[in-house]
């Protein structure tokens, strides 16, 4: 009888002993119900309202959808918001590659209340942030007389816009190269030094290698909150048609006034925004993986 309870084959074997333990029961059921938690909250909350605005663009069939794109407000939304992250991107990509480079290669005083500075707009509401630049910028602001005497126009307007969504955007590259550059440390660039390259030099062929795939992820979440920014552009912008309401601000207005296929239709173009960063994210997380593990395999 030994010998037979031997000669069970190992697979056989290891069936016996997970469906005879009970603490690998509970732990296969308590996987399998976080597993399905996980996914209903995906499907309810993240899926049927993508899908929903979807359906409901195309409700009224293509005609509608494509005209309610071309309708002259919605071109000058899109073209307003398009605008907008033209500069606000590039600008925090500057910003976010300077400030990272200090943080992480030199000590200075004050790089705490620096990096204390670039998470703000995290802690602020973007409300208030469209608020501060009321206050400081608008007619009765502190520089409101001023700015009105030399014909500036600033909230209500499209500087406002800019403004607004440097402010709520501004952590994003940053915050993706800072730790990065920190891990790398200061070696590479020391050796590059010692060998004779100039500051130039060494930036574009050792630094910017190194955390280029880094650097287009920040810039394509910074882009991505640029474009679907509400709050602090509501404040700002005076929701002046056809002149300061961006993406979504004109898909607010269309829904307050019924028009609901235009309002999902110039929505729709938010949610494809939405899909194209996350297919974009997908793939830098993948080219950062396999990136990661070729310095590894490199260094072994």
């Amino acid at each position: 009888m030994a010998d037979a309870a031997f000669a069970v084959p190992g697979p056989q074997r290891a069936r016996s002993r997970y469906a005879s333990n009970p603490a690998i029961r509970e732990v296969a059921s308590v996987r399998a119900l976080v597993l399905a938690i996980s996914l209903a909250f995906f499907v309810i909350f993240l899926l049927l309202p993508l899908i929903a605005v979807f359906v409901e663009a195309l409700r009224r069939g293509w005609a509608v959808y494509l005209a309610a794109l071309v309708e002259p407000d919605a071109v000058s939304a899109i073209k307003l918001t398009l605008l907008t992250a033209a500069i606000a991107v590039p600008l925090n990509l500057i910003f976010g590659l300077a400030a990272a480079w200090a943080i992480a290669k030199f000590e200075f005083r004050g790089k705490s209340f620096l990096i204390t500075l670039i998470d703000l707009p995290f802690s602020v509401s973007p409300v208030i942030a469209g608020l501060i630049y009321v206050l400081v910028f608008g007619a009765q602001g502190w520089f409101g007389p001023w700015l009105a005497d030399q014909g500036i126009k600033i909230i209500f307007a499209v500087p406002g816009i800019v403004l607004a969504t440097v402010f709520v955007t501004v952590p994003f590259v940053a915050r993706e190269l800072i730790p990065l550059m920190q891990a790398q440390g200061t070696e590479e660039e020391e050796a590059a030094l010692t060998l004779g390259a100039s500051g130039w030099q060494m930036f574009r062929r050792v630094t910017l290698p190194n955390i280029k795939w880094a650097l287009l992820y920040g810039v394509i979440l910074c882009n991505a909150r640029a474009m679907g920014e509400f709050g602090a552009v509501s404040v700002v912008s005076g929701h002046i048609r056809g002149l300061t309401n961006t993406m979504p601000l004109h898909v607010e207005i269309l829904y307050n006034e019924y028009q609901f296929a235009a309002a999902f239709a110039v929505a729709s173009l938010l949610a494809l925004l939405a899909l194209v960063t996350l297919a974009l994210k997908t793939y830098i997380e993948w080219q950062v993986t396999r990136h990661t593990s070729g310095r590894e395999g490199d260094h072994t």
